[in-house]
């Protein structure tokens, strides 16, 4: 973890900023875990609290799993009796928590004399700085010395950035940050060969990111298939792979509905349009991928068939509020049916307006053991209910599969 330590505070001042830090990753729904260390108290053998989020009879709670040397006893609060007691337990039990969201990485340390320590990564520190201290360096997943970056033009000869690929090149590491945390939590293992398919691929930024980050960085067999309607782009991207020297990677030409893998391990999709989205979805969960990382663009479907509620037409007769709701509802039901199928979805902004007007993210991770589907289609049911709609792609996909009913 890149880190740093925040100016000098008392322990009260760190204490609340951490609590502050922890409300602000679950209410951006980008919290993965929390773990207490360095137990104190004087409980017989336990070693540590592992935190994760879960949902129980349709309420968000936090799941504590008290770890002992030879057992582990788990409880369930919701949120805010949650928030309290970690506040609690810090410091007269546990002297020690690590924070780990999507975007951020949170260490807060009490040590001797009542002093304490709250260290947070450098993209944290950075969000928090103020305007002129923007231009640090943030963490990279990739270097600017991948030999691919060059080959596609984002950094020159003497891998130096060029000026005006500052923001594919910010995207490309912020797409390889969020897939490293989902593949952190998903069930899927490095020293076994992960399958992805990026459908979509373009000129294939994130598709070589993804295989040289897999390769070169984690040290696994990727393999990569980057999936693309234009054959001048498919072309140059098997050139390029060739030329680079990238085994395991390859171009088809083709869309989700024509290029239908057996297997998958990942599945990729950003600013497919409209119901392509759906496709993709159903394409990633038909075909068991534990990772699935869609960026909708377009909600055409849904913002046709949207019957306004009474109470809301005067915020809805205007253009650009109903095309946000049928925006906000398209990719809720699309969340909810990732959740009926057996995944832990959050829906996060991808990366900052600064950079792409395109910026929502759905990010799927299979669950080990699902939430119950019939209270979550039930939920489905009454949003489409209330809002007068009558079909949603990706559910009619699923039904005639068999994975919903």
């Amino acid at each position: 973890m890149s880190v740093t330590a925040t100016p000098a505070q008392s322990a009260q001042d760190h204490h609340a900023q951490f609590l502050g830090l922890l409300e602000n990753s679950l209410s951006q729904n980008s919290f993965i875990k929390l773990v207490l260390a360095k137990y104190v108290g004087e409980e017989a053998e336990l070693q540590r609290v592992i935190i994760k989020q879960l949902t129980v009879k349709d309420q968000p709670c936090l799941s504590f799993v008290y770890r002992y040397k030879t057992r582990d006893i788990t409880k369930n609060l919701p949120l805010g009796d949650a928030v309290q007691l970690i506040g609690g337990l810090l410091p007269d039990s546990f002297k020690n928590a690590h924070l780990l969201s999507l975007t951020d990485e949170v260490q807060f340390e009490y040590g001797k004399k009542g002093k304490s320590t709250l260290f947070k990564s450098k993209a944290q520190q950075e969000r928090e700085a103020p305007t002129a201290g923007h231009d640090r360096e943030k963490k990279r997943y990739l270097e600017l010395t991948r030999p691919f970056l060059t080959d596609l033009g984002v950094t020159n000869k003497q891998h130096e950035l060029i000026p005006s690929m500052s923001r594919k090149w910010k995207q490309i590491n912020k797409f390889i940050e969020v897939f490293s945390h989902a593949l952190t939590s998903s069930p899927l293992k490095l020293d076994q060969p992960i399958k992805v398919a990026d459908f979509g691929s373009g000129k294939g930024y994130l598709t070589f990111a993804i295989h040289d980050y897999l390769r070169n960085t984690l040290q696994a067999e990727g393999q990569v298939t980057g999936v693309e309607l234009r054959e001048d782009m498919v072309t140059l991207c098997n050139n390029a792979a060739a030329r680079l020297d990238h085994p395991g990677l390859v171009f088809e030409c083709g869309d989700v509905r024509s290029v239908a893998p057996s297997a998958l391990d990942v599945m990729i999709a950003l600013h497919a349009c409209d119901i392509a989205t759906d496709y993709a979805i159903h394409m990633g969960i038909r075909s068991g991928a534990s990772i699935i990382m869609c960026s909708p663009c377009c909600h055409k479907q849904i913002r046709l068939q949207i019957q306004s509620p009474a109470l809301l037409k005067p915020m809805l007769q205007y253009g650009l509020h109903m095309g946000q709701q049928a925006e906000m509802v398209t990719d809720s039901l699309r969340a909810l049916l990732l959740e009926a199928c057996g995944y832990e979805t959050k829906v996060f902004e991808f990366i900052s307006l600064e950079h792409t007007n395109k910026n929502k993210m759905i990010l799927a991770v299979k669950r080990a053991e699902p939430l119950r589907s019939s209270d979550i289609l039930a939920r489905i049911q009454e949003l489409k209910t209330f809002y007068g709609i009558q079909e949603q792609c990706l559910e009619t996909l699923l039904v005639a599969d068999g994975f919903i009913s």
